[in-house]
């Protein structure tokens, strides 16, 4: 369904934009997951969300609700994320700037003095990267390359364990790759991407690179959403999801993904459909009765694909 389409049914019918809701739930998972490894609280971390199109404004969304609920207002939260579209860093009077990206524009007091990139009107990257010292970076930009060394180690150099999220795809698009990052970060940067990444060897370690694919949000959701006979899809039926997600995995372990694999998206969607279900029942929206036998009645309901062998006449 289109983001404006969305908007005006989601509270009338069971749906959901992957585009914005799939794509801010799975960041959300690897957030979480990379959060649990830096031993940092959410709510004392800053982010930065380059790619402020409907996409990454739905990731900074998430995150300010994820914000709010580690114990922030709402307004505590959203000073919390900077983010960027195809002029800079979003501010308040900027050219082209659109209704959905105005609650993240920061006030021209608040940048006085940040250097401005004539070529394209507004403040760079590098320089928000600088001066807000990051610790999540994520990129929803469809800029391939555009997490550079120097924006790498500038953030590396205040972050113990920085969480750089490039979502970008196909490949040729990601704003890095998971071994200039690790290399650049001497291998302590939390990553999860886009497109797939095999692994990556870094000081004697080898890295499991976790695929942000939103394959591993909706179908749990959708399954979840369907035996809990739903009503709607509540913002607590998705960020249900993303802590079903982040559970699958521990990213502490060293060279452990901060997402699980697509080979695991089997349980994954059954841990995700669960999680769901019981967050519609909590939320009201769920018709059907959500008890202690949920997880039975999902992996009853799940459709297992089975194949005749072949074999040469």
């Amino acid at each position: 369904m289109p983001a404006a389409s969305w908007m005006r049914y989601h509270e009338k019918v069971l749906t959901f934009n992957d585009d914005i809701q799939g794509s801010g739930a799975v960041n959300l998972a690897a957030v979480l997951s990379g959060v649990a490894a830096s031993g940092l609280p959410l709510r004392e971390h800053r982010i930065v969300v380059f790619g402020a199109g409907t996409a990454g404004i739905g990731v900074a969304d998430q995150l300010r609700d994820a914000l709010v609920a580690d114990g922030l207002s709402p307004e505590q939260a959203t000073a919390r994320i900077w983010a960027l579209d195809r002029h800079g860093l979003l501010t308040a009077g900027q050219r082209d700037i659109r209704d959905f990206q105005l609650r993240y524009a920061r006030a021209a007091a608040d940048v006085e003095g940040w250097h401005h990139d004539d070529a394209i009107s507004g403040i760079p990257l590098a320089e928000v990267v600088a001066r807000v010292r990051p610790t999540i970076l994520i990129g929803t930009s469809g800029q391939g390359g555009a997490f550079t060394e120097d924006i790498v180690r500038t953030m590396a150099a205040h972050a113990d364990r920085p969480i750089i999220l490039p979502m970008s795809n196909p490949t040729r698009l990601a704003e890095a790759v998971p071994a200039d990052l690790l290399a650049w970060s001497e291998g302590r940067a939390l990553i999860a991407t886009g497109s797939p990444f095999g692994p990556v060897d870094q000081g004697g370690v080898t890295y499991q690179v976790g695929q942000a694919n939103n394959a591993l949000v909706f179908p749990g959701l959708g399954l979840g959403a369907l035996v809990a006979e739903a009503d709607r899809v509540t913002d607590a039926m998705l960020t249900a999801a993303a802590h079903a997600v982040a559970a699958q995995t521990d990213a502490t372990i060293a060279g452990a993904p901060i997402l699980p694999l697509i080979t695991q998206l089997h349980e994954t969607s059954v841990a995700v459909a669960v999680a769901v279900a019981r967050a519609a029942a909590d939320d009201g929206v769920a018709r059907a009765t959500v008890d202690e036998r949920i997880e039975e009645r999902i992996r009853a309901a799940m459709w297992t694909p089975s194949y005749r062998p072949i074999r040469a006449v």
